[in-house]
């Protein structure tokens, strides 16, 4: 009887962790219901869509197979995509003021599978963001590139939008929650200008190049656009994304094993 006793008590560790499916919806819908964060995250990008693809001069120039234009377009489109990810994964820092992750203690739900939902969850907000730039990009008829090309360079920023989704979580847990944003911000603009996403990486000095070749966004900048400029792929650029990605998900899993500790 008492064995029978112990075995009811005893937690039973869900498939996977608890990584679902019902509750990457769940997560998805919590996530899509905050207006502030969907504005930020769409209207930048937009903007910045406008500002930077429209002229004459970027249209007429060729690059790749496409023109100048498409490539800023799908430059626009990183950028929108791996901020959405990373505010996405950083709504996080909200739910620790809330206790939410003290509450998570008393779940079967491991850390491991946590920190995955939520980053499948923020690849709706990425997605969102770059479904925005793309449109706003072939409807003012400047940017040229093929059809097949548009799809390839879209499922590249997406899919490496995974890369910032994990960091926005792992700067939730790492910073305190009024700074999380502004963090994030920042950190964003800085490897944006570091990883060559703003200003190409020839026109720095020789010592900054060589210190670029190891921030977060590089790899993924080069992969992006490598359907449009159709040059030769560098398996270093997957090693980069790789890297990064590994290490804000071993930082986040880390982290959101100290918090929930604190009950």
């Amino acid at each position: 009887m008492s064995s029978t006793t112990d075995a009811a008590l005893t937690r039973q560790l869900p498939k996977y962790g608890g990584f679902s499916l019902p509750l990457i919806l769940l997560e998805t819908k919590r996530l899509l219901r905050n207006k502030r964060t969907m504005i930020s995250v769409l209207l930048m990008p937009i903007i910045l869509s406008f500002l930077f693809t429209s002229s004459a001069k970027a249209s007429r120039k060729v690059v790749g197979v496409g023109n100048l234009s498409a490539f800023l377009v799908v430059s626009i489109a990183l950028y929108g995509a791996v901020q959405a990810a990373s505010f996405g994964g950083s709504v996080i820092s909200l739910e620790r003021v809330a206790g939410w992750s003290r509450q998570l203690r008393t779940t079967p739900l491991s850390a491991t599978a946590y920190i995955a939902i939520k980053t499948v969850t923020s690849l709706a907000l990425s997605f969102m963001s770059l479904a925005a730039v793309f449109v706003v990009g072939i409807l003012n008829h400047k940017a040229h590139m093929p059809a097949e090309i548009w799809v390839a360079c879209a499922a590249c920023v997406w899919i490496g939008s995974l890369v910032f989704a994990v960091f926005g979580i792992f700067m939730g847990y790492l910073v305190p929650s009024e700074n999380a944003m502004q963090f994030i911000a920042f950190g964003l603009l800085l490897f944006s200008f570091a990883g060559g996403l703003f200003i190409p990486l020839s026109s720095f000095p020789h010592m900054i190049r060589e210190i670029a070749y190891y921030t977060p966004l590089y790899g993924l900048d080069e992969i992006v656009h490598y359907p449009l400029l159709q040059s030769n792929f560098d398996v270093v650029w997957l090693l980069n994304a790789a890297v990064w990605f590994a290490i804000f998900f071993t930082g986040a899993v880390i982290k959101f094993k100290q918090d929930t500790k604190r009950v």
